[in-house]
């Protein structure tokens, strides 16, 4: 496993349970107190546990814009399309694939290590084009748990039909609130990322993916790093 993504994990599931339990509190199905540490750890290994799902998601976000996530197993291979863009992580390759002047460009890098996720970094640009995929939302909530001023509260909400939990978190750094789905599927998000408000809602879900949502654009162009001269 990579070492961010590694990294990130510990801090969202091991680092953050030896945390004091301050600020909000909620309650558990047997009406037990619970404390950000553990709202924090439970809604991080959920959406850890997503990635080892088959399913596909439609998004809709401001202006009328769409983006989507798409999952496959055996092999293990993903896709993020967001405006202008679009991520796949396959066995072959991690293709970041841009659009610009009427052409997709699609810029092949070597993938993960066998039996290992994409590290956090891969994800930069997904974000920055408005697509707030789940490994960001588990750094910002561990971000969030570890300061004693921050606020984290959890709510309910039914989106595209599927029941959703929610975490509002008010911190100095900027509020946020993320919803994942009783399947472990990012719902929804609104709030600052990197001092950019962001925004994205669940459209729609499916347990079933096609399989071209795994290839390369239609008549892209292609720029091959994954192999280095020495």
């Amino acid at each position: 496993m990579p070492a961010a993504s590694t990294t990130l994990r510990m801090l969202a599931v091991s680092v953050i349970a030896s945390l004091t339990v301050t600020g909000c509190q909620a309650l558990d199905d047997a009406g037990r107190s619970i404390g950000r540490a553990d709202l924090v750890n439970d809604f991080a290994a959920r959406l850890d546990r997503a990635l080892e799902l088959t399913y596909s998601a439609d998004y809709q976000l401001p202006g009328g814009q769409t983006a989507s996530i798409a999952q496959a197993q055996d092999p293990a291979r993903s896709a993020y399309r967001y405006p202008g863009g679009r991520l796949t992580v396959t066995a072959d390759a991690t293709a970041q694939c841009e659009a610009t002047g009427g052409r997709t460009i699609c810029t092949l890098v070597p993938p993960p290590a066998p039996g290992s996720k994409p590290a956090v970094t891969v994800f930069a640009e997904a974000k920055r084009r408005g697509l707030v995929t789940p490994p960001v939302v588990v750094g910002m909530l561990t971000t969030a748990a570890l300061d004693p001023e921050a606020v984290i509260e959890q709510s309910d909400t039914t989106l595209a039909g599927h029941h959703a939990t929610c975490m509002d978190v008010e911190q100095a750094a900027g509020n946020f609130s993320a919803c994942m789905t009783t399947e472990g599927v990012l719902g929804s998000f609104t709030g600052d990322v990197d001092g950019k408000p962001m925004e994205l809602t669940l459209s729609r879900y499916s347990d079933t993916v096609d399989g071209a949502a795994f290839d390369l654009p239609s008549g892209a162009g292609v720029v091959d790093r994954r192999t280095t001269t020495s």
